[in-house]
């Protein structure tokens, strides 16, 4: 299944740009989830909602496009993905770092996809909300 995305912003103190992902984030969909959060960072986005209240399936790509969403939000660079498993390497560092995440929200995951998160030890770093609107709300 392919993943469709829709951006919105939401109006508020701070704004919020919410990014809807519907359908299974893997390797053939996680570039494009990348491009979209860096382009709301240089747009000015700096609070993420990533709804995943729609989102079937994550696989090791989906991981690295979430953590790259983490990076590009704290004002860093996202890891190099013409380094293969570096980047896979660099999530391994995120969670031994053990940084909480101040600025991206995950909303409405299901199960599957949080015990993914969960188990790579991203999921404690990923504040996570049981719908869109409380992880607006949050910020």
């Amino acid at each position: 299944m392919a993943l469709a995305t829709t951006v919105e912003q939401v109006d508020g103190p701070p704004p919020v740009t919410v990014v809807t992902l519907d359908g299974e984030l893997d390797g053939a969909t996680y570039e494009r989830v990348i491009d979209i959060v860096r382009q709301a960072y240089e747009a000015g986005a700096r609070k993420l909602v990533l709804d995943c209240s729609k989102l079937e399936f994550v696989s090791s790509s989906g991981l690295v496009a979430v953590h790259s969403a983490m990076r590009i939000m704290r004002g860093e660079a996202a890891p190099d993905l013409e380094q293969g498993w570096e980047a896979l390497r660099a999530i391994r560092d995120e969670v031994d770092a053990g940084n909480v995440q101040s600025n991206l929200r995950l909303a409405g995951e299901q199960d599957g996809v949080r015990k993914v998160l969960d188990r790579t030890g991203l999921g404690p770093l990923l504040p996570s909300y049981p719908d869109r609107a409380s992880a607006i709300a949050s910020f």
